[in-house]
This record gives structure tokens, C-alpha cells and sequence, in this order.
């Protein structure tokens, strides 16, 4: 399941690169490269898992709420679905550009 925040962010990034296309025709558009936005999208990933443990020991440590901790290992487990999802959708579309006639 993905986040309705960071599917909502993911579509306002693919809109300003679609718009920043269409506008600026005459010269190539100045988006983030793919590779960058999977090292993002694993960066915020790890950083999630991060906060999730660390809210885990200090709850455990009786220093956080328990609705603390169940939001960061949501967050956490919600980044690490996406990013199943993204590496599910890539090998899918590596395995049919492979697949095609040349």
C-alpha cells in the first residue's frame, strides 16, 4: 500500500517534470535524473526504518508513546512496500524490453 502523502509528492514531481517539458521546449528539461529519485526514495526509506527503531528503544527505554511508535513502523513498513513496489515495476519492465522482437 502507498502512502497517499508520497504518492501525492511522487505526482506533483511527475507533473512539474512534465510541465517544465511541455514549457521549455526549445532547450531539455532540468528534472531529477531516474537514479536520483531511487536514491531518494531509498534514502527516505532507510531514514523511516531509522526513526522507527529509535522510537522502538525509546519506547521500550519509557521515553515515547506508543502511538509514536506505531506511526514511525506505519511510515516504515509504507516506504519499504514502495520500494518492493518500484523494484517489482522496473523487473517487470526490464523483462519485457527483453522480451521484445529486434
Amino acid at each position: 500500500m502507498v502512502a497517499p502523502l508520497l504518492a501525492a509528492k511522487a505526482y506533483a514531481a511527475a507533473q512539474d517534470i512534465a510541465g517544465a517539458g511541455l514549457a521549455g521546449a526549445a532547450g531539455p528539461a532540468r528534472g531529477p535524473d531516474f537514479s536520483q529519485l531511487v536514491n531518494q526514495a531509498i534514502s527516505q526509506a532507510v531514514s523511516d526504518s531509522r526513526t522507527a527503531e529509535a522510537q522502538m528503544t525509546a519506547q521500550a527505554q519509557g521515553k515515547a508513546g506508543l502511538v509514536d511508535v506505531v506511526t514511525a513502523i506505519a511510515s516504515a513498513q509504507t516506504s519499504l512496500d514502495t520500494m518492493i513496489s518500484v523494484r517489482d515495476s522496473m523487473i517487470a519492465s526490464y523483462q519485457q524490453i527483453m522480451n521484445m522482437a529486434i
